[in-house]
C-alpha cells in the first residue's frame, strides 16, 4: 500500500489498518517456520506498510 492512499484515510482506519497487518504478519511468521509460506517476500511488504502506518500515525 502507498503512503499517499495511507494519509488519506482516517486515524481510526489506520489503527484498524495497522491491527490487521500486525496479525499478518503473525500468521506469516508462524507459516513461515514451518515451511508453508509461498510467497515469502510478503512478509517484507508487510513489515514496510506497518512501518508505514506507524510514520502517519506519529504525525
Amino acid at each position: 500500500m502507498k503512503a499517499i492512499e495511507l494519509s488519506q484515510k482516517p486515524k481510526e482506519e489506520l489503527q484498524k489498518l495497522l491491527k490487521e497487518k500486525r496479525k499478518r504478519l503473525e500468521e506469516l511468521r508462524f507459516l513461515s517456520s514451518q515451511g508453508k509460506v509461498k510467497n515469502v517476500k510478503e512478509m517484507s511488504v508487510v513489515k514496510k506498510d506497518i512501518a508505514r502506518i506507524l510514520t502517519l500515525l506519529r504525525k
